[in-house]
């Protein structure tokens, strides 16, 4: 394997290790399954306010809801974080969270605004598109143990 003058394993050498190991595809299985209950959470809230409230706004209520499933189910089941400290582990979902919504937004603004999407079919495209950005950063940073 590659490896970097400290000898630590170069990025792409470290992709590759990561990628033979079984016990991350299954972490992935899970964080996909608690991201399907996350999204069923959002579009729920997000339908339900959609009649109320600019899309916006109901993306950012869904949003925070969505968050709060996804938190716990994350850090006792996919990452199995729970010996980490929860507030350092909160703020880190957090900001991750956050990051991946910025995607969803922009996205989800670029599907009605600009190619005159329906709003449900284009948060579900929005969604998905921030999925990847969402599990890195929670693996990488968030719940690293």
């Amino acid at each position: 394997m590659p490896r970097e003058p400290s000898g630590e394993l170069t990025l792409p050498a470290r992709v590759a290790v990561g990628l033979r190991r079984t016990a991350n595809w299954l972490q992935l299985v899970r964080f996909g399954l608690v991201g399907a209950s996350g999204f069923v959470v959002n579009l729920a809230v997000y339908t339900l306010a959609l009649p109320v409230v600019d899309y916006r706004v109901a993306a950012s209520l869904a949003f925070v809801i969505a968050l709060a499933n996804n938190f716990g189910w994350n850090r006792h089941w996919t990452f199995r974080a729970a010996d980490g400290h929860a507030g350092f582990q909160a703020v880190r979902f957090l900001a991750v969270s956050l990051a991946a919504f910025a995607v969803n937004l922009m996205i989800l603004q670029l599907l009605v605004d600009g190619i005159d999407l329906p709003e449900i079919p284009a948060q579900v495209v929005a969604v998905l598109a921030a999925t990847p950005v969402n599990f890195v950063g929670n693996k990488l940073w968030s719940f690293r143990l």
